[in-house]
């Protein structure tokens, strides 16, 4: 699976090209889909384009996009950092009237497992954020890991050796653990393509698009998600 991550909280001062309202994230779903990308994971904005939780502002992203590539899954964030009082979040995370298939939780953040359980009894699946192993060793003691939808392992580190390090790590906690879980391995700028060849050569799923970074491997900065995500197949994706 290769998931197209449109925007998270970067905006136009890292790139025009990045898709802040409905209609621009409606515009590059379609072409991701059609550069191979298989899901889409992306930050709903307000309208002075700051990153949002409000109903309002997820129901049209998701309406918008929905319209235009339907029956493909949506994903969004649930980032301590866009709302940081963890009962605002709460509260915001309740009132949604239209759901994603899925949210990312990073179970760095303190009430990861609060937020969790609020999704499932939404019917909300989770991607399991993972970027150290104290926070897979964390995440594989919660109940609800198992029924989670997919481990994100999604790597900070921008040095190649060191990134590789701690996604090994990861794995082996996952590994010992005996998750069945799908796993999606990313990156993050420098990391972006060293995790997304690794990704590939153990069988992961994978994640490319300006959330993660938007140059290209030979240090062009891209001019679209789609142009990202075309680069990511013809390295192997299929």
């Amino acid at each position: 699976m290769l998931q197209a991550c449109l925007n998270g909280f970067r905006g136009h001062d890292y790139s025009p090209a990045v898709p802040l309202t409905p209609e621009a994230l409606a515009r590059d779903a379609v072409a991701c889909r059609a550069a191979g990308a298989n899901e889409f994971h992306f930050h709903p904005r307000d309208a002075d384009g700051r990153e949002s939780f409000a109903g309002e502002d997820i129901d049209a992203a998701l309406k918008a996009v929905r319209a235009v590539v339907p029956g493909m899954p949506i994903g969004v964030s649930t980032r301590e950092g866009i709302m940081a009082d963890p009962a605002a979040r709460e509260r915001a995370f309740r009132d949604w009237k239209v759901l994603p298939d899925y949210v990312s939780v990073n179970l760095s953040e303190a009430d990861a497992p609060e937020v969790i359980r609020v999704m499932l009894q939404r019917g909300i699946g989770i991607e399991a954020g993972l970027a150290t192993v104290a926070d897979a060793e964390r995440y594989m003691a919660l109940p609800e890991a198992a029924v989670c939808l997919r481990v994100l392992i999604e790597i900070d580190e921008q040095e190649s050796a060191a990134a590789i390090r701690v996604a090994h790590g990861v794995i082996a906690v996952l590994d010992k653990a005996g998750s069945k879980l799908p796993r999606q391995l990313h990156g993050f700028d420098a990391s972006k393509w060293v995790m997304h060849a690794e990704a590939l050569r153990l069988g992961l799923d994978q994640r490319i698009g300006f959330e993660d970074g938007g140059l290209l491997p030979d240090g062009r900065i891209a001019e679209s998600n789609a142009a990202l995500i075309a680069t990511a197949v013809k390295r192997g994706v299929t």
